[in-house]
């Protein structure tokens, strides 16, 4: 099996070292499950000084499970949620949003992944009347789908213009960690300090073993959301190991660590690919993913030593992303290999 590292997913790396040690910790004697021990008390302490003492915490197995319950404790069935075209919610989890939620998916065709309020704005109409899916939630990703972050500002200018038409925002952060660390920004000021209400705080693809929590700023919204967790499946009865990897993340500002390097691994690669004669970079490296056109004739060898996705067939444009644990070497390897296809 070959046990190098590719370009595919920052899912697809190991996990780092102290939290791996935090899971050892953790590992000993019996505590009370589904929460009610010391280890989850004390990651939620740890996010709740990250992000303000007035949100609730809650655990969950998976960034599908928090995106999904998230949206639920927010809608009902006859409700809408906006998102762009490309986001996670509504390419990659199988329905699930609308299956678990009832609600409608509205998309919008974004050129980097990214909302705006003129694109939420042609979905605002049909208010009170009755044969018309209700507008509930806007939701936005960041970092995006595309590697493109949105600024405080401009998270902020979407959650008014939400909140002035009583609908809420989400927001999945499967990569929160790498936008905070591209904006040099605390967590919170593209969270709370931004006018989100919910948000999906992903830490699997920034070195946990597996794990995500859901942060309600709004606390009204999270009132019987125990039981929504408890009925969507993802109650952890040992949570303790879900929380001990957030303790771990949380501790000496891993998170910043691992996402920055990340970051830094992907401006490397995209320098040093954009040199080569016949690659395109097609979108702004912001975090860790790097797009790029290539010619479709090489991809399937380069696939074979360094598996990576293609983003779309018919552009021969494909996703290299980076990890926590990529390295120079990694990336020296992959672009002098690049130069050897195109010759």
């Amino acid at each position: 099996m070959n046990k190098g590292r590719g370009f595919a997913s920052d899912n697809n790396s190991g996990v780092h070292p102290a939290v791996m040690d935090a899971l050892n910790r953790v590992n000993e004697g019996h505590v009370i499950s589904y929460g009610d021990d010391p280890y989850t008390g004390a990651a939620i302490k740890k996010i709740k000084k990250e992000f303000g003492d007035n949100v609730e915490v809650f655990f969950v197995f998976t960034g599908t499970g928090a995106n999904v319950l998230g949206l639920r404790a927010a809608t009902e069935s006859w409700n809408s949620v906006i998102c762009a075209e490309t986001s996670h919610i509504h390419c990659d989890e199988c329905g699930a949003p609308e299956f678990f939620t009832g609600c409608k998916l509205l998309t919008a065709a974004t050129p980097d992944g990214k909302l705006t309020v003129d694109m939420v704005r042609r979905y605002m109409h049909g208010f009170d009347f009755e044969h018309h899916s209700q507008p509930g939630v806007v939701s936005i990703t960041q970092a995006t789908e595309m590697g493109t972050v949105y600024t405080p500002a401009e998270i902020r200018k979407i959650s008014d213009y939400a909140h002035s038409l009583g609908l809420l925002v989400h927001l999945d952060g499967a990569r929160i960690c790498n936008a905070a660390a591209s904006l040099d920004v605390s967590l919170r000021a593209i969270t709370a300090d931004a006018g989100i209400d919910i948000l999906s705080f992903g830490g699997t693809k920034n070195g946990l073993m597996y794990g995500e929590a859901i942060l309600f700023f709004n606390p009204s919204l999270s009132r019987n959301f125990k039981y929504i967790r408890k009925q969507g499946m993802q109650l952890a009865s040992k949570m303790r190991y879900i929380a001990a990897q957030f303790d771990a993340l949380l501790a000496g500002e891993l998170w910043l660590k691992n996402a920055s390097h990340a970051n830094a691994m992907a401006r490397m690669l995209a320098d040093k690919a954009s040199a080569i004669p016949g690659i395109e970079i097609t979108q702004k490296v912001q975090v860790n993913g790097v797009f790029a056109r290539i010619p479709p004739e090489i991809i399937a060898e380069l696939q074979k030593e360094f598996f990576f996705y293609i983003w779309n067939e018919e552009a021969s444009e494909v996703r290299w992303m980076t990890s926590w644990d990529t390295t120079a070497d990694d990336i020296a390897a992959f672009t002098d290999l690049l130069k050897n296809k195109l010759k």
